[in-house]
């Protein structure tokens, strides 16, 4: 990422790792070619079955229970076929070299502290939206699990928090811990958003933070999240989008969108993600805001944030 901003994927953990299975269905591949707004066509899943995961936290804590365990909510819904789920994530991601992801894990972790403090009073009124509200959270795109200590105090939640790139989960324990959670109550798994590894109406609440951006299919990974969620379930979200058609920082971006796809692990800065969000049919309805975050490379500076609801 370097001079600029994005959520990570990457490919399946080597590191410990327990695994089930569960039937499921297989997603179809498909390419997202800057999409804009004018253009936005419908991507459709495709049945069969794909496998979905757990793994156990890198920094030493067990988040395995087994299945005749009353109070562990994670289960059935993840899989024992680990190259399975790496091919999943490589169809969706590029793949990259440990060193990348070390290096990208660490900047996430030590490098948006300024951001991070700009934007907590945003973070703080959209994750109000979980407080005492949903015991069964999925992340996606956790990363290093910056969110958490936002949504996370109440003892009775689980998260999953998903992300391809297996140098995070050190990261993402360390928040966990420092957040209060139990535990059991955090599960770092690897995967993409285009196939989610949980069962249909499983969770409670999804949250994307900086994740949008760097998906291979927007609308594709809209819909993943729309079948996990339960009935009446929140999506949360906040995203750095494209600037205005026309406008200098637009051009700007047309230009440097290679370039940033490259260095930030997938991300891309001429996305309207918005608009995205607007099309993927949340039954409840949606509600996006627009702001402008100053503390970070300016051709980021456009976001939107809000909930919608399934």
């Amino acid at each position: 990422m370097l001079m600029m901003i994005t959520q990570v994927y990457s490919s399946p953990s080597s590191v410990l790792s327990l695994l089930t299975y569960s039937s499921h269905r297989v997603i179809r591949a498909s390419q997202d070619q800057h999409l804009h707004a004018e253009t936005l066509k419908s991507h459709h899943l495709s049945s069969g079955s794909f496998s979905s995961y757990t793994s156990l936290c890198s920094c030493g804590r067990k988040h395995f229970l087994e299945a005749a365990t009353p109070t562990m909510p994670f289960l059935p819904i993840c899989s024992p076929n680990a190259s399975r789920s790496k091919d999943v994530s490589e169809t969706f991601h590029p793949q990259r070299p440990d060193w990348y992801k070390e290096l990208f894990a660490l900047f996430l972790s030590k490098g948006m502290q300024s951001y991070e403090a700009e934007i907590a009073d945003y973070k703080r009124k959209l994750f109000h939206n979980l407080t005492g509200k949903a015991e069964k959270v999925l992340e996606i795109g956790v990363g290093t699990c910056p969110n958490l200590k936002y949504y996370a105090s109440n003892e009775n939640i689980y998260v999953f928090g998903i992300d391809p790139n297996h140098k995070m989960e050190k990261y993402a324990c360390e928040a966990a811990r420092e957040a209060g959670m139990k535990p059991e109550n955090f599960r770092f798994m690897q995967g993409v958003g285009e196939a989610i590894p949980l069962d249909d109406d499983s969770v409670d609440a999804v949250v994307a933070t900086l994740v949008l951006c760097s998906v291979s299919d927007v609308t594709q990974t809209l819909n993943e999240i729309k079948r996990v969620l339960k009935p009446g379930g929140i999506f949360v979200f906040i995203e750095h989008v494209a600037a205005k058609d026309g406008s200098f920082l637009r051009n700007v971006q047309n230009v440097l969108d290679p370039v940033q796809y490259v260095v930030a692990d997938g991300c891309h800065l001429t996305r309207n993600t918005d608009l995205y969000i607007s099309a993927a049919g949340f039954d409840g309805g949606t509600e996006i805001n627009n702001a402008a975050i100053y503390s970070f490379p300016w051709i980021i500076r456009p976001h939107v944030y809000g909930v919608a609801y399934k």
